[in-house]
């Protein structure tokens, strides 16, 4: 039996991407509640928050999430620095392209930080809103990307037609999601179900909802008739049909209610997030096989010494 496995400086560095990964998406949602609970400015300064690291008597829900935010960006960004330096002292045992995509990476989370600044600075512009969150996302489908090169190396679990169909389905998602950012940092929601004004906008995003949601299913129809591809990857196929159907209904029932849950809002930015995280995830799979795996041969006698 043969058994193929990264080398443990890879191993190491995809368990900590998935781990970041985790933390990004975790990013995204407490970015989307302090948008929900108009938080947005509850510190009114930055780096600190009322000039000081951690508030004190000014601390309530509002500052916490603003504050907090803040916190998991700035530890996101240490480990991603982390990830950069790790990548450069193992680079012989590492990709190539490894050290160079961490560089891309950290120089990516510093122009993050620098919009996250600007969205306090110039009182939460729309534009400077969506952009924060379009990088984001690209971080988010970026380390979902490496986490898999990291722990399952090698040529593309999809063809190359097929990962193109994927990668349009990705970038629609984000399309998609970058809209609803515009419909609800101008308020175009709320002035259209009270006022009726902005309907405009508003609709865009309900009508454009609907051939994003027919291509990304079609993506996943489509690799389900790819017999390897639906025998070895069928949670990824189910979770991304899941996770789409349920963005659907946390819409409707979003606007049904008058956007007034903010349960629902927060929830719909999350599986948003969750999709893109997703999609990456199985778009940059590969075989688990390169040439910086390891061949690991086990024998019959050797198993059995394991088992005992």
């Amino acid at each position: 039996m043969q058994i193929i496995y990264p080398p443990k400086p890879r191993f190491r560095l995809g368990q900590l991407a998935a781990h970041v990964v985790v933390a990004l998406i975790t990013l995204v949602v407490i970015g989307g509640a302090t948008r929900v609970m108009e938080a947005g400015l509850a510190c009114p300064d930055w780096p600190l928050c009322f000039g000081s690291f951690l508030p004190g008597r000014q601390m309530n829900l509002q500052v916490f999430l603003e504050w907090f935010h803040r916190l998991d960006a700035f530890f996101v960004g240490i480990v991603l620095i982390i990830q950069f330096m790790l990548s450069l002292r193992w680079a012989k045992t590492l990709p190539n392209w490894l050290p160079w995509t961490y560089g891309s990476i950290t120089l990516l989370v510093a122009f993050q930080g620098f919009l996250g600044a600007l969205t306090v600075l110039q009182l939460l512009p729309s534009l400077i809103v969506i952009a924060h969150l379009a990088v984001a996302f690209t971080l988010v489908a970026i380390m979902s990307g490496v986490t898999q090169q990291l722990l399952n190396p090698g040529k593309s679990i999809f063809p190359l037609w097929l990962r193109s169909f994927g990668f349009l389905s990705l970038f629609s998602v984000v399309a998609q999601s970058l809209l609803g950012s515009r419909v609800a940092t101008s308020w175009a929601a709320q002035r259209c179900l009270d006022f009726g004004d902005s309907c405009n906008l508003l609709g865009l995003h309900q009508l454009t909802a609907i051939p994003v949601s027919f291509l990304v299913i079609l993506f996943v129809i489509v690799s389900s008739f790819q017999r390897d591809i639906f025998i070895n990857q069928w949670p990824y196929l189910l979770t991304i049909i899941f996770l789409i159907t349920t963005q659907i209904f946390l819409g409707v029932f979003s606007i049904h209610l008058g956007m007034s849950e903010p349960s629902l809002i927060i929830g719909h930015q999350l599986i948003a997030c969750l999709l893109v995280a997703v999609i990456a995830a199985l778009n940059f799979k590969g075989r688990g096989i390169d040439e910086s795996s390891q061949s690991l041969f086990i024998n019959q006698s050797t198993l059995e010494a394991c088992h005992g």
